[in-house]
């Protein structure tokens, strides 16, 4: 447990992290995969390339120490954090190699005089201390899902029993289990973990299940990103082709109270919405469909979402379109804006929003949504990557 004296370390530490927090995020990084180069699958090296994992690094252990007294506040981060962990199925014993890592960096970065023995002491424990929590509740989940009804533990080989090109550069990938079993049931907007195996290299990647759990099937839908490693090498599947599935994980799902939806996408964002909508629909909730993509050739899952909108008289579809072709007719031209919200949102102030895209797509939204009087709590969001506060 750490001691008072040990707290009072740790947040003298946060001016140090503001200032200098993905300087040592990165260092981090560099030292950890050129000593433990085994670790490298579990982290996406694109998100290492642009900085984007570095900076969520050094933003959770300033979110940590910043709240070090009381934790409480970081519960919805915690829970993100554990759930893409055991989507990647992250062990107690990478625990350690993180640990010492990130001390030896701590001590390289900031030099002796500043990262004393006491300082290194006092974040030893209090890495300890998240470890402990994190093992503890990855642990939670790995267990139930093993016990449920076609669940299990680790990796388990998935068929692909069928491919569907959804738009220009975005298809589907319908996977049944290979041993003919059943799977568990998983709720909507989840997530899958998938290790791939790439020139001999291992890589892993999340990504959103795109329909409802049927206990014998489940289907990934993914973009075609140019140079993409994973993307690429997915795309190239064949039917009958077998992968290697982690269990479903993810917290980003309806809340319980039934109060009206709004799922606002963009991109590829839209993939996680359809399970969705459709549990949203089965539960008799109003829900309005806002997406914004560049025109109809990217647009996914489009003849799906018109026979809903023409099935569901709860059910209302507005989609934005930046570069429309000549015969579409999006309801707007551009981008989702103020002006469109206005229009598009129920009315009232019991209704949620879920957000799902790029990340700048998301940090408008919210900006746009909170100037419109939708408060902080009734709005939700899911990084692909990295996990961000926008």
């Amino acid at each position: 447990m750490l001691t008072q004296a040990q707290k009072a370390i740790i947040q003298a530490t946060v001016p140090l992290l503001e200032s200098g927090g993905e300087t040592l995020a990165r260092h981090f990084y560099a030292l950890m995969f050129e000593t433990h180069p085994e670790v490298r699958a579990l982290f996406n090296q694109t998100h290492q390339a642009t900085g984007d994992q570095a900076r969520a690094l050094a933003n959770s252990v300033l979110m940590y120490a910043r709240h070090i007294d009381d934790l409480s506040p970081l519960t919805p981060l915690v829970s993100r954090i554990v759930n893409k962990h055991v989507a990647l199925q992250i062990l107690p014993e990478h625990y350690p190699i993180v640990g010492n890592c990130l001390l030896q960096s701590i001590r390289e970065v900031l030099g002796a005089d500043v990262a004393t023995d006491e300082v290194l002491q006092a974040w030893g424990v209090a890495y300890q201390q998240l470890a402990d929590l994190l093992i503890g509740k990855e642990e939670q989940l790995y267990e139930q899902n093993a016990a449920q009804p076609g669940g299990w533990r680790g990796s388990r080989r998935f068929r692909i029993d069928s491919i569907k090109q959804e738009s220009q550069d975005v298809r589907s990938l319908t996977l049944v289990p290979a041993d003919g079993g059943p799977i568990l049931h998983y709720q909507a907007g989840q997530y899958i973990g998938v290790r791939l195996m790439i020139e001999g290299e291992e890589v892993r990647r999340n990504y959103s299940i795109s329909n409802r759990a049927n206990g014998r099937s489940l289907r990934i839908t993914l973009k075609h990103v140019p140079n993409g490693r994973a993307s690429g090498h997915l795309h190239e599947r064949q039917i009958g082709d077998e992968l290697d599935i982690f269990p479903p994980a993810g917290d980003f799902i309806l809340g319980e109270d039934k109060v009206p939806v709004v799922l606002l996408t963009a991109g590829i964002g839209i993939t996680p919405a359809i399970p969705l909508l459709e549990e949203a629909l089965e539960q008799q909730r109003q829900v309005h469909f806002l997406h914004a993509t560049h025109n109809s050739q990217t647009l996914t899952f489009g003849t799906f979402l018109a026979q809903q909108a023409g099935l569901q008289d709860r059910m209302t579809l507005k989609l934005c379109f930046s570069q429309p072709l000549a015969h579409d007719g999006p309801d707007a031209v551009g981008h989702i804006d103020s002006h469109c919200l206005r229009s598009w949102l129920p009315a009232g102030d019991t209704f949620h929003v879920y957000v799902l895209g790029p990340t700048g797509f998301m940090a408008n939204m919210k900006a746009l949504l909170l100037e419109h009087g939708v408060t902080d709590d009734r709005i939700h969001y899911e990084c692909f990557g990295p996990h961000k506060t926008l």
